[in-house]
């Protein structure tokens, strides 16, 4: 079994949301670690990166059965891999918290829906709590050596992460930064 390192470059604002909302301030916030600092759970890059996986595997003809292996079957979503959260670099966290700048970290961004008259909509107005840009890393336990490149080859394809992807939010990069013994 191996060890696949990530990282997740943000170009645009980006927002995995926490299912918590901060009052009449904000609708809604993102997920925070303990100190403040925002992440990607695991699980939803295991759901990212098994989408581009299974994508690479159609596109290239290749075998689907060691997906499973890795990743689970819809009948037992326990596959050998393990999903970190992604987060910052341990240093770059540390000054940030160690300077109580985690709220630099954070903007809010307000929309409504506009009817066909130009005035909004009653009852539309939204507000999402959006992380700024940022270098995120990741890893992947416990991979299959079979599915070391495919994993690697398949992260090229996720190109946007979080809630509003289709409205901008969330432009990313994923690359493999390195793959080893775990």
């Amino acid at each position: 079994m191996k060890t696949i390192i990530y990282k997740i470059q943000f170009y645009s604002h980006w927002h995995c949301g926490s299912g918590l909302s901060a009052g009449a301030d904000v609708d809604e916030l993102v997920v925070k670690d303990k100190d403040g600092m925002p992440y990607v759970p695991g699980k939803t890059m295991k759901g990212l990166i098994r989408e581009a996986v299974e994508d690479y595997v159609f596109l290239t003809g290749g075998d689907s059965a060691a997906v499973d292996e890795a990743f689970g079957s819809e009948a037992d979503m326990t596959g050998s891999a393990f999903f970190s959260n992604a987060t910052l670099d341990e240093h770059e966290q540390k000054a940030i918290v160690g300077n109580g700048a985690q709220k630099y970290m954070y903007n809010k961004v307000t929309t409504t829906a506009i009817g066909e008259d130009g005035i909004a909509k009653e009852h539309s107005l939204h507000s999402l709590e959006t992380v700024v840009p940022c270098t995120l890393t990741g890893f992947v336990a416990d991979v299959p050596e079979t599915m070391v490149g495919i994993i690697g080859k398949s992260l090229g394809l996720i190109k946007r992460i979080g809630l509003r992807r289709s409205r901008g939010l969330g432009r990313c990069d994923v690359k493999l930064v390195e793959g080893g013994e775990s």
